[in-house]
C-alpha cells in the first residue's frame, strides 16, 4: 500500500479514504501478480507493465477505469450493480456498496484480455 500513501493521504474524507485504502488493497491481496503503480496521479494495477485498471476519486463517487472494452463487456452488469458510467469510467457513489464480484471479473478480463499486448493501453 506504501505506493499509494501519497494519493490516500490527499483524499481530505476520512470515509472516502478509507473505502478506497479498502478498494486498492482488496485488490493487492486478491490480485498479488498485478503491480501496483501511480501514473497521472492515480492509482493503477499493471502487468507485465501493460494497463489492468485504474481509479480516481471525485467529491461524489470513486471513478473506476476498466478501459472502454472493460466497460463494453460488463455494461448490463455494471447497470444491474447500480452505477452509472461512461464509454471510459465507472462511477461508484461513495454511500454505495462496491461490487467485488463485479470488479474482479472486470480485473480478471483485462488480465486475460491483455495477456498478449505489448503497449500500456488497448490498440
Amino acid at each position: 500500500m506504501e505506493v499509494f500513501e501519497e494519493f490516500l493521504s490527499r483524499i481530505d474524507h476520512p470515509d472516502h479514504r478509507e473505502r478506497m485504502e479498502e478498494v486498492l488493497g482488496w485488490i493487492m491481496n486478491k490480485f498479488p501478480t498485478l503491480t501496483p503503480v501511480i501514473k497521472w496521479n492515480q492509482p493503477m494495477f499493471t502487468d507485465h507493465d501493460t494497463y489492468i485498471i485504474g481509479f480516481s476519486v471525485a467529491k461524489q463517487h470513486i471513478a473506476v477505469a476498466p478501459e472502454q472494452a472493460g466497460i463494453n463487456r460488463f455494461s448490463e452488469e455494471i447497470e444491474q450493480a447500480g452505477y452509472d458510467h461512461t464509454k471510459e469510467l465507472v462511477r461508484i457513489k461513495w454511500k454505495n456498496e462496491v461490487d467485488y464480484s463485479l470488479l474482479e471479473k472486470m480485473i480478471e478480463f483485462n488480465i486475460m484480455d491483455k495477456a498478449d499486448c505489448e503497449t500500456f493501453w488497448r490498440k
